[in-house]
């Protein structure tokens, strides 16, 4: 009975984070319907992605930054916080956002093309498959370590004709406030150095869910490209 109990509860857990993923799914559908455009700068856009969620989808908070991040500050990983720029009518661009929907964190990242540049195009359109490699590596071996996905994720990039533009491929996810993931812990990342099982149990016992996020860059070009959905939730 207490395994079936352990057994319930997970597959809840995983159940709240597939629905809050499905609902920043919806949210990221509206923002390149109605916000997405030239002209103005990506703190105007990240405001106004934000006062969309509020009004729309009930979000009061966003559990990291909101990311927005278009033509060369495209190269720039998550901890940076390069300058504020115009969006171009020919940029290619990507939006990260951390909202939490009723105590459930989503973490999600797309890249969108403003324009016809075919190479901007087959960055964008390289994402997904380059994700979806690395995540079928990864079930093929859930026990391995957050350096050797890492790895996999940077020669994937480099399979791909491209450069991976991150230290990091992935981090934990939860309820909210989730587990804290200081930079100091490298185990709870998808990095260089992380040496423990991605399998390994949290605190409480339950099962860590990750989070797979792909950036690939140009650096000659000054272009890059984010995707990052659920990595252990189908």
């Amino acid at each position: 009975m207490a395994t079936d109990a352990v057994s319930t509860a997970e597959q809840e857990r995983a159940a709240y984070l597939l629905d809050a993923q499905t609902k920043a799914v919806q949210l990221f559908e509206e923002i390149e319907r109605d916000l997405i455009r030239p002209g103005i700068s990506e703190k105007t856009l990240s405001d106004e992605i934000h006062e969309l969620g509020a009004k729309r989808h009930g979000i009061k908070t966003h559990w990291h930054k909101r990311v927005i991040r278009s033509g060369p500050n495209t190269l720039q990983p998550y901890e940076e916080n390069p300058p504020d720029r115009i969006i171009q009518a020919d940029d290619i661009m990507f939006v990260d956002l951390g909202p939490v929907f009723e105590a459930w964190e989503a973490d999600f990242g797309r890249t969108f093309v403003l324009g016809d540049d075919p190479v901007k195009k087959r960055l964008r359109d390289t994402l997904e498959p380059v994700w979806k490699a690395v995540k079928a590596q990864y079930q093929q071996n859930p026990g391995m370590t957050g350096e050797q996905l890492y790895d996999i994720a940077c020669e994937g990039a480099k399979e791909a004709g491209w450069e991976f533009g991150g230290h990091i491929a992935g981090h934990l996810v939860g309820s909210f406030p989730h587990e804290r993931i200081p930079r100091d812990k490298i185990s709870l990342y998808i990095t260089k150095g992380s040496q423990g099982p991605m399998s390994q149990l949290n605190s409480e016992g339950q099962k860590r869910h990750w989070i797979l996020e792909i950036h690939l860059v140009d650096r000659a070009r000054q272009i890059g490209g984010f995707y990052e959905q659920l990595l252990t939730v189908d």
